[in-house]
């Protein structure tokens, strides 16, 4: 098996996740009116998927430590494959959410049998390493998702989108039915299916501390997505496509942050570059508060340090909680993209609530306090000197 080729095969599968989340979102207003809805149930199409890719999470991990990688990767695609074509197809919304519920329902495997590959595969340096690969073709989503969809539905219609995701998603089902063997090692037995494994998990130190970390990381960089096209609009006035321009720098910097996170690994201990990089991307939150309305270029210098530091952290997230899970790997996995879903669905309602409280200083103010405060819980818990507790899901 050609580990570096597996790798890229699964990491495209996890990919179509946010790809298939934002790939359309430039044209929402041409899809309320081809199908003679409204913006907001146009907008529950983007929610109810984002929804259900976050609850299979913990469906789909547990599942792949039970029945094996292979097996539930395939089934996800195909899938996600069947209602792809069934949104093509959809000429009212309700059809549409229904598939776009399908759709999520099977690609939700992605991330999760991706990640658990990767770990079975590499050890050690090549595991950060892979990671970081993993975490920069993942990271490429959000960012070319918007761009492909808009480029397709001018030359086209919007269920062009759909039929691309689905003639995609067939050669990324094809390739990983030809190349990827099962993975799960032989003398690793998983639990059973029960809620005391996610308990166990979240009482782990290592558990506990990344999965809280992914949550806070999300409810973040979703604020960035929410509120920044505002801030663009109030302050700066821009245009909705010089908006949009402003995010791609933001994007490759989470881009490059992820391929140099999975380098430096092997350079710098896993536990202290993972407080490190919580407390660089803190401290970009800070920077931004502080800077955003001098001028737009001490705007764009913030948000590309926030993507920086972001990326920088993600890869040492997944390579810790892949090393310190083997026995329940997958559900590890699947709890920390759980909690990661979690936050940025919740990051617009709250943020919101601060917003009408006190704009934009307490909306960013008070969640940089919070993630400094956890930037400086992490570092006792995991550079204080305490002797580490061992890890529960190798026992």
């Amino acid at each position: 098996m050609n580990r570096k080729f597996v790798l890229y095969i699964v990491a495209f599968a996890a990919f179509f996740g946010p790809f298939t989340q934002t790939i359309y979102t430039p044209i929402l207003p041409e899809v309320a009116s081809q199908l003679h809805t409204t913006s907001f149930v146009v907008n529950l199409t983007i929610s109810i998927f984002t929804l259900f890719l976050a609850i299979m999470q913990i469906i789909y991990g547990p599942l792949t430590d039970l029945k094996g990688r292979r097996k539930v990767l395939l089934v996800g695609i195909s899938l996600y494959v069947i209602a792809s074509v069934g949104c093509f197809f959809s000429d009212t919304i309700t059809l549409l959410l229904v598939f776009r519920a399908m759709q999520a329902i099977g690609i939700a495997a992605g991330s999760v049998v991706a990640v658990t590959v990767i770990s079975d595969l590499f050890e050690g340096k090549e595991r950060g390493e892979a990671m970081g690969t993993f975490q920069m073709l993942v990271s490429l989503g959000p960012v070319l998702g918007p761009v492909i969809g808009g480029f397709l539905s001018g030359l086209f219609n919007f269920h062009s989108v759909f039929l691309a995701l689905a003639a995609t998603g067939m050669i990324v089902l094809v390739f990983n039915f030809l190349y990827l063997k099962e993975t799960k090692p032989d003398n690793v037995k998983a639990g059973s299916f029960h809620p005391r494994g996610f308990a166990a998990i979240l009482h782990n130190r290592i558990g506990s501390s990344i999965i809280s970390l992914g949550f806070i990381q999300y409810y973040v960089f979703y604020y960035f997505l929410v509120f920044l096209p505002n801030i663009l609009t109030d302050r700066y006035g821009l245009s909705g496509e010089q908006k949009g321009l402003v995010f791609l720098p933001m994007s490759l910097g989470i881009v490059v942050g992820s391929y140099l996170g999975g380098k430096i690994q092997s350079r710098i201990g896993g536990e202290k570059l993972l407080v490190l990089t919580s407390f660089l991307n803190a401290i970009s939150v800070l920077f931004f508060i502080i800077f955003y309305s001098i001028s737009l270029p001490w705007l764009l210098a913030g948000i590309i340090f926030f993507g920086l530091s972001l990326g920088l952290s993600l890869p040492v997230q997944t390579t810790l909680l892949t090393g310190a899970f083997t026995r329940n790997r997958a559900t590890a996995v699947g709890a920390y993209n759980f909690f990661r879903y979690m936050g940025m669905a919740l990051s617009p309602l709250i943020g919101s609530l601060f917003y009408q409280i006190g704009g934009y200083v307490l909306l960013y103010g008070f969640i940089a306090i919070v993630y400094l405060a956890f930037s400086l819980l992490l570092s006792r818990r995991h550079l204080g000197g305490q002797a580490k507790s061992p890890s529960l899901g190798k026992q």
